[in-house]
């Protein structure tokens, strides 16, 4: 069975594995979390855990400010090979998003926009298009490692 819950101190080597697997041309995987992790309430970063292992991690942004209708980023979606295609992603995406509302309800915020980023050859556009509704708004040519895509789902707070 897996749980995606809140991140924890207790889940950054775990996490860094995961990360170091998924984004290999990266490094100083366990500070890149644990920065992300001390972002809280603008990072929100959530972990899958199967039988007491973390096997994979999601991170939301939120954008330009606390804001009544909060656009956040889906910053970074990451799973142990091994746990790939069991839909875990969709998992992760599924299961955190309820949780981003709460925390964004505490701070009297409603979920309004996703903004994603990827590799125009990664396969997780499908999942990102699937079960977000996000659509390529524009190619970003040679930000990073290769072109990337910048996609939107809107008003995902009315439909997730």
């Amino acid at each position: 069975m897996v749980q995606v819950r809140l991140m924890t101190e207790a889940d950054l080597d775990g996490a860094a594995l995961v990360h170091q697997s998924a984004f290999i041309r990266q490094k100083n995987s366990r500070d890149w979390l644990q920065c992300n992790l001390s972002a809280s309430p603008r990072f929100l970063n959530f972990v899958a855990e199967s039988e007491g292992e973390v096997v994979g991690y999601i991170i939301w942004v939120q954008k330009s400010g606390f804001r009544p209708e909060a656009v956040l980023e889906l910053e970074q979606l990451a799973v142990l090979p091994s746990a790939q295609g069991k839909g875990l992603g969709k998992k992760l995406i599924l299961d955190s998003l309820p949780q981003v509302k709460q925390k964004l309800a505490e701070q009297g915020s409603t979920l309004k926009h996703v903004l994603v980023t990827t590799r125009v050859d990664n396969f997780a556009q499908k999942l990102y298009q699937s079960t977000l509704g996000a659509e390529v708004e524009t190619t970003i040519s040679n930000l990073y490692s290769a072109d990337e895509v910048l996609m939107i789902a809107r008003n995902v707070g009315e439909r997730i």
